[in-house]
This record gives structure tokens, C-alpha cells and sequence, in this order.
């Protein structure tokens, strides 16, 4: 029963009461009607900042606190709180935290003995993808060296360079890879030493498997790779980037950091199990693969080469939760003969880049509630996107949250003269910039293409800006496309190439004059195939075997040239470069060039002309590129 003074509300207070919390309900419901309409991914937007943001002040906390931790320390940090816990399987091996742990101390133990490597310097490694890749990596990063990564598919005169370029002081080769090596053996400066994964080697190479089977699996001092500077050189990262030769993309200590955390930002936990099949030389599957799931003390299973025809298979296998992607494996998997039970899987996540959309929703249609995870970032680039709202066919979405952390603007780009457009004035419109928290470290040993991938005095004096050499659209809801290379490069099988690469290697033969090489666009594959326009030497003939010869053995198989059209003179642009436009325009249609036109043939080891037939059977996918 209720005592004096505690009367109930009675009379006209209690309408008054109902009448505002009515008009309350209605307002919210009318503000969260607005904000659909008007904003309708702010929360998505908001949540994804709170991550950003996040990750941002844990950085900043341990830098406080005196604190510089790098991938490794939370990778050994892992390792003192889950030592049994399954790091990498590959090809059914386990391989716990603990396991990786003390193979990595014994590479470590054997470079302290055996050699004179001290920290700060380069190691090169040439590997494919097996634990031994990642044992190297992390027992020359307990030593403070720094790690280039070599891409396995390069050889000679490319090999030759990107060893050259970074400078090592010793090189840590594959046992699949010890042929490649051999190959340039005598053309290495004599101060490398190399080392390589097998037991018998031959003269002028050392044994690393057969000293680690004797070598101490001992921790390794922390004062050997104490972190002094996040900003300091933790990788090398070989890119095409826009012309000539790979460079060595320089990635310090703090990208890695960040690069780990793509993985957590999607909504990745530790108790996922992630796929990764793409080569741990690319920033993809090694920063954000392997080091995202260092981030999550996660476990990865870690295939050789991805296999369209083994993929759900190993899925199901090993209770695969994540796997990486690039658009050209989606594709692969799409192609691969349907069958019962493609959705009895427990993959929830697919985080890459490069997904057409109608392979995207294919793939959704296909295999199942999957969340693609697209995401749009450079290995030396100063910014990135992810597309979290999971919007198909975007790489993310350029809110006014996100400029608050990552500045960055699109321009204008001219197609034809095949550079930015600027006014009366010479500024452009706005680039992505260069500043104090999204800095551009350059290339290892390489001014002057550091200085390339920089805009200058862009809308005043002394501004700098970066140049990711990319076109990207960007749609009324501010969402972002990636639509195409530009520059001197295009992109196919995954790989971004280097027309003047591929151009010097063609342009070597005697009877050749002039190559001006570009990408053409395929129906129903991701990117564009190369495709080498030639000019011949007065009274010299064309050798279709001797091109074949030469491209397959001077260039990785993504970079040869699929097919060759033969000019009898080059056209240039205003400022004598060579003109592609036309040239990319026209493709490799016998029914609109009449130049001659040859295809790569591989069973013929030759190049055999195009006729109508064998263009309509590449276009119909009855030809296999």
C-alpha cells in the first residue's frame, strides 16, 4: 500500500507524460527514417571508424608506455600464451605456435654462427610457399635483419636486378628454387653469401637444412631485434609498380603493423582458420595473411599453389572459416564443374581484391552466404580501402569519416596523352597527399623511381603528393571502383606488369626495331593480356619460334605476351612516346586490325597466326588462357 507522499500521478500530468513520450517515439522514428534515407551506411561508416580508431590508440598506448611492439613480439607474445595452439598447416602437418617458434631460433642460431650478418642488414629469400618461408623470415627477423622477398616466378636478367637492387648480404633460396639460382650463380656480386633449404648442394652454395639440424632452438637475445624506431626498414617488397624493372617496395616495421589488423577490421577472430593460397612475396598473403593471423593468434592453413580443383575440398578438410582471394581465383572457382553440396561449408569470410562484379554475385549464388571482403591498397601506397558495407563490386567508400584519417582526393585523367589533366593554371584537381601519418617510404636503393611515384608543386610550391598509378570511379553514393592501370602497366593473372620489362626482353632479339608492349581486354577474365606490337629491322624476317624462346625464358609466364601484332611503323604521341590507345582499343581482333597478328601457342612452343577461328575460340573460353 503506498504511504503518504507517494501518490501516483493523477489528473493531467499522466496525458502529458504519454503525449510526450509518444511525440518522443516519433521523433525517433522519423530521425532513424531520415538517416536512412539521407545517410543510409552512417552506422556502417561509424562502426568502421571505431576500428580504425581503435587500432590507432593501441598504437599510440604502447608507444607511451615506451612500448614498440612489432608483428614479431606479437607473434612471440602468442607463443608464451598458446604455445600448442596450431599456427600453419600445410599439406596435412601441423605446425603449432611453439613449432614455428623454435625452427625460426634455429635459422636464427645458424646465421649468428655461421655467418657475419649483423642487425639492419638485407637477407634476400627466395621461396615458395612452405613453413620454411615463414621459419626464415621470422629467425632473420630475431636477428634485426631485413627480409626481401623475392617473387619465385622471375629469372635472369629480372632475378638478377631485384638481388642487386636491395643490396643483401646474403641470399636464402628454396630447394624448388635452387636451379633458378644456379642459372645466375656466376653473375652474383661476390660478397652474397647463399644459402639454400636442401641437403646436397653444389660448389658456392652453403647447406642452411643441414646446419639447422644441429643448431640451438634457444630464444634468441631480444636485444638482437628490439625495436628501436617503428619507422625503420622491417621488409622488402618487390612491385612492378609503373615502369621498368620490380622495384623494392620499403615496408617499416609500423606498415606491418597496420597491414596485420586488415584481417581483425573484417570481423576475423582467433578461432577462424584462414586459407591462404596467394604467394607469401606479395604484401597480400604475407602482411595481411600471415600477419593478420599473428594479429588474431589465429591458425592459417598455407597451400603451395592455389588449386581451383582441391579448394573446397581443403575447406571442408580443415573447417576453413577465411580465406584470401584475388578476382582471378573467384573466377577459377566459378569455372570448375558444379556438384552437390557446394554450399556444406563453413567459410563465412573471402578478404582480397579484384572481384568483377558479376563473378562476385556468381560466387554468392553459387557457394552461399559468404561476406566478400573487398579492399583496394598499393604495397608501397600511403592509404587503403575496405569495402565493409559489402557493397558489390566496391573497393570501399570515401565518407567524411574516413578523410579525417586518411586524406586523399581523385583527379582528372586524360586517356589518350595518357596523363593527369590540368587547367590554365597547371594544377590538377586533388590527389591522394603525402603527410606525417600517411608517409611514402620509397624503394630500397632507388631515388629516382622514389621520386617517380611523387607529384610535385601540384597546386603549390613544395606540395607532394603520392601517385598510386591507378583509375579509380567514384559513384553518387561515394562509393569507389577499381576500374583500370594506368601508366605503363596492366594487370593479369593476379600480377601487375611492367610494359617496358616486357618490351626490353622482346626488344633484345636482332631483327626486332621497335615493341611497344600493352594489356588487352579478354572476355571473362580479370584484367588484360599482354600483347607485344612489333616492328621489324630493314630486310630482317620475323622468327615466331625464336620470340617464343625468348619470352619464356627471360620473363614469368604472366608477363609473356599473349599475342603479337606486327606494325610496319610505330605512331607516337605528341611527346614521342609511344601510342597505346588506338592500339588497346583496337584489342586483337583479326576483324579490326589488318596488321598480321600471331597467338602464344605453348603445345607449339611457337607463335602461330590469329585467324577469325582462333579468336572465336579464345572469346567463347574454348582456348584457355
Amino acid at each position: 500500500m503506498a504511504g503518504p507522499g507517494s501518490e501516483l500521478p493523477s489528473g493531467p500530468v499522466a496525458p502529458m507524460l504519454l503525449s510526450w513520450l509518444t511525440g518522443l517515439g516519433a521523433g525517433m522514428v522519423f530521425l532513424s527514417f531520415m538517416q536512412k534515407l539521407l545517410y543510409p551506411y552512417f552506422w556502417d561508416d561509424f562502426w568502421y571508424l571505431l576500428k580504425v580508431v581503435h587500432c590507432g590508440l593501441r598504437l599510440e598506448m604502447y608507444r607511451l608506455k615506451g612500448e614498440l611492439v612489432t608483428v614479431l613480439d606479437k607473434f612471440l607474445m602468442h607463443v608464451r600464451k598458446q604455445p600448442q595452439k596450431p599456427f600453419i598447416i600445410y599439406e596435412g602437418d601441423i605446425y603449432t605456435y611453439q613449432d614455428v617458434d623454435k625452427r625460426s631460433s634455429r635459422v636464427a642460431h645458424v646465421f649468428l654462427n655461421h655467418s657475419t650478418l649483423k642487425r639492419g642488414d638485407t637477407v634476400a629469400l627466395l621461396m615458395s610457399n612452405e613453413p620454411d618461408f615463414i621459419h626464415v623470415w621470422f629467425g632473420l627477423a630475431k636477428l634485426g635483419c631485413v627480409v626481401a622477398f623475392l617473387n619465385s616466378n622471375i629469372r635472369y636478367v629480372s632475378l638478377l636486378h631485384c638481388i642487386r637492387s636491395c643490396e643483401p648480404r646474403a641470399l636464402v633460396v628454396g630447394a624448388d628454387l635452387l636451379e633458378t639460382i644456379e642459372e645466375i650463380l656466376p653473375s652474383l656480386p661476390a660478397d652474397i653469401s647463399v644459402w639454400a633449404m636442401k641437403e646436397s648442394v653444389p660448389q658456392g652454395i652453403i647447406s642452411l637444412k643441414e646446419k639447422l639440424s644441429t643448431a640451438s632452438d634457444s630464444q634468441v637475445p631480444h636485444s638482437h631485434h628490439v625495436a628501436s624506431n617503428l619507422k625503420t626498414p622491417y621488409l622488402y617488397i618487390f612491385t612492378s609498380g609503373t615502369t621498368g624493372l620490380p622495384k623494392a617496395a620499403v615496408i617499416c616495421q609500423l606498415q606491418a603493423m597496420k597491414s596485420s589488423a586488415g584481417l581483425w577490421a573484417f570481423g576475423c577472430t582467433s578461432n577462424d582458420i584462414i586459407y591462404i593460397s596467394l604467394p607469401l612475396y606479395h604484401s597480400a598473403g604475407s602482411l595481411l595473411g600471415i600477419g593478420g593471423c599473428i594479429e588474431l593468434g589465429a591458425t592459417c592453413v598455407l597451400k603451395k599453389k592455389f588449386s581451383a580443383s582441391q579448394f573446397w575440398n581443403d575447406c571442408k578438410k580443415y573447417n576453413v572459416t577465411v580465406f584470401q582471394y584475388i578476382g582471378e581465383l573467384c573466377r577459377y572457382l566459378c569455372k570448375q564443374p558444379k556438384r552437390e553440396g557446394e554450399k556444406d561449408h563453413r567459410v563465412r569470410l573471402a578478404v582480397g581484391n579484384g572481384i568483377r562484379s558479376d563473378v562476385w554475385r556468381e560466387f554468392l549464388d553459387r557457394f552461399g552466404n559468404i561476406k566478400m571482403c573487398e579492399l583496394y591498397g598499393a604495397t608501397e601506397g600511403n592509404i587503403c580501402f575496405m569495402n565493409h558495407t559489402g557493397k558489390i563490386g566496391s573497393v570501399g567508400r570515401a565518407n567524411f569519416l574516413h578523410k579525417l584519417f586518411f586524406a586523399f582526393d581523385l583527379i582528372k585523367y586524360d586517356f589518350q596523352k595518357d596523363e593527369p589533366i590540368r587547367n590554365e593554371h597547371s594544377w590538377c584537381s586533388r590527389v591522394k597527399k603525402v603527410n606525417a601519418k600517411n608517409p611514402f617510404f620509397g624503394y630500397a636503393g632507388n631515388r629516382k623511381q622514389t621520386e617517380k611515384k611523387l607529384l610535385c608543386d601540384v597546386f603549390k610550391k613544395g606540395d607532394v603528393y603520392f601517385n598510386t598509378g591507378d583509375l579509380m570511379v567514384q559513384d553518387q553514393e561515394n562509393f569507389l571502383y577499381f576500374w583500370d592501370r594506368i601508366g605503363d602497366t596492366f594487370r593479369w593473372k593476379g600480377e601487375n606488369i611492367a610494359t617496358t620489362e616486357v618490351a626490353d626482353i622482346v626488344g633484345m632479339l636482332d631483327f626486332i626495331q621497335d615493341t611497344n608492349v600493352y594489356g588487352v581486354a579478354v572476355p571473362d577474365y580479370e584484367g588484360k593480356a599482354g600483347m607485344a606490337s612489333i616492328t621489324l629491322k630493314p630486310n630482317m624476317s620475323l622468327d615466331l619460334e625464336k620470340v617464343y624462346e625468348q619470352v619464356v625464358t627471360f620473363l614469368p609466364a604472366y608477363a609473356c605476351p599473349q599475342f603479337l601484332r606486327i606494325q610496319e611503323k610505330m605512331e607516337t604521341t605528341g611527346t614521342f612516346k609511344l601510342q597505346k590507345f588506338r592500339l588497346v582499343e583496337e584489342g586483337f581482333s583479326p576483324l579490326k586490325i589488318s596488321d598480321p597478328l600471331y597467338f602464344m601457342d605453348k603445345l607449339k612452343k611457337s607463335y602461330i597466326p590469329l585467324t577469325k577461328e582462333i579468336y572465336d575460340q579464345i572469346v567463347l573460353g574454348e582456348i584457355k588462357l
